[in-house]
């Protein structure tokens, strides 16, 4: 990691000076000019010059930490999948799932670069991951892959067969052996089928040259396989198969500790405080809360203007929102989805809706949908799951007409609109 240049917290100000911006009144300024130039002075001194943070990237979701924190076992697990792999002509598959934030992604990124460097000298390791929820389309995956071989590769007017060709060639040519991640693959399953992951598994067919493909499928959905027919499911390997289990409370103040060790000043954050979040996180065991909820803890010291990161600044009111992304509602049932879908189109226009309402919506999207609405009882399950993903919140009031007590349903966690979006683009 390129070293890290701490800000000079007085650089700023004396910019500020240099060009008039300061605390010391000019002689033809009044009170209030002299009061503004001091908020200036102030201002200009925050911008970059942070009490706490150094560097920004570790909190990044797409940074590749130097090691994994809490996956050891999981790491040695894969690397015998990979077995062999410093002879050439040897290719290698794994399946990888794991609920959101279980480090599925950070898992093969790390792994493909030691793996690339372990191998430097004795085999060309080229490494391409793609995401199938950004390119869920055959073609689109087939060109995020030969522009990872050849960025000059023409972007349009060739067949899917022919860029496997392409493929083919460059990795000849070139004596490499490429790494391929699919990541989110059941995005592309779903929408495609499977035609493609088993052309990439049988690319090797019919040359004299073997083991061109490793390939590495990663998905939240643990039923992936399913997908599958026989023929693939075969070719993968049912004994190359991981499942990532939620990270526990002392991995997750690990993670923390790592981001905190990568990005911050020394001795700003402390041990109580790396444990809290670990705690909190550990209700979903997702890592990419415990990053944000430490993340969010710095940014309220540094608004405190402090140096140091309290136990008070973690939050659990991130708790959950940090955890939900619009990708979860792929992974639920049909009548999960239709559920959700009347809960959104009224949280669009307000801040709650009753159980009593919600079920009406859901009676009315069934209708336009075509489908036929389940039991109350089954809707109620459904509701439950909903709440349970972090999807939605719900509260027990008294009811406003009448006796007895109602549910009242909100979305904090993330926009309805987008998830209303998501969920019609799949019923059209």
């Amino acid at each position: 990691m390129a070293e890290r240049i701490p800000v000079r917290r007085d650089s700023l100000s004396t910019r500020a000076q240099q060009t008039g911006v300061c605390a010391r009144a000019a002689p033809n300024m009044s009170n209030n000019d002299v009061s503004t130039s001091r908020m200036m002075a102030d201002y200009l001194d925050r911008i970059g010059a942070g009490k706490v943070l150094l560097d920004r990237a570790p909190f990044s979701f797409d940074w590749t930490p130097p090691a994994l924190v809490g996956r050891d076992t999981e790491l040695r697990e894969l690397a015998s999948m990979f077995t062999g792999m410093e002879s050439h002509g040897v290719s290698s598959r794994a399946v990888i799932t794991g609920p959101v934030g279980s480090g599925k992604t950070v898992m093969t990124r790390r792994f493909g670069e030691d793996l690339q460097r372990m191998l430097d000298g004795r085999r060309k390791i080229i490494l391409a991951h793609v995401n199938c929820r950004n390119h869920p389309s055959t073609s689109q995956v087939l060109q995020q892959i030969v522009l990872s071989l050849d960025s000059g590769h023409p972007e349009r007017g060739f067949s899917s067969g022919e860029i496997i060709q392409s493929i083919r060639r460059n990795l000849n040519a070139h004596d490499s052996h490429l790494l391929l991640v699919l990541d989110e693959v059941d995005a592309l399953i779903r929408r495609e089928k499977s035609d493609l992951i088993y052309k990439l598994l049988r690319i090797d067919e019919g040359r004299d040259q073997q083991g061109s493909l490793s390939l590495m499928l990663v998905s939240q959905d643990v039923s992936m396989l399913k997908l599958f027919e026989a023929a693939i499911i075969s070719r993968l390997g049912e004994s190359n198969i991981l499942n990532l289990q939620p990270y526990d409370a002392p991995a997750l103040m690990g993670i923390a500790r790592q981001r905190y060790e990568e990005a911050c000043r020394p001795g700003s954050v402390s041990d109580d405080t790396l444990a809290k979040i670990g705690r909190f996180a550990a209700d979903t065991g997702d890592a990419r809360l415990a990053i944000e909820l430490l993340e969010a803890a710095i940014r309220r010291a540094e608004k405190a203007g402090r140096g140091d990161v309290l136990v008070e600044d973690v939050r659990p009111s991130t708790l959950r929102a940090a955890s939900v992304e619009p990708s979860q509602v792929d992974n639920l049932s049909k009548h999960q989805k239709l559920v959700l879908l009347g809960i959104c189109r009224r949280l669009k226009k307000a801040d709650e809706i009753s159980s009593g309402d919600a079920r009406k919506l859901y009676n009315l999207v069934c209708e336009e949908f075509e489908a036929r609405p389940r039991s109350y009882t089954t809707f109620w399950k459904h509701l439950k799951a909903l709440e349970t993903q972090g999807l939605i919140e719900t509260r027990t009031a008294n009811a406003s007409v009448g006796r007895g007590r109602t549910q009242h349903i909100t979305m904090t966690n993330t926009a309805p609109a987008v998830l209303e979006s998501r969920i019609e683009k799949e019923f059209q």
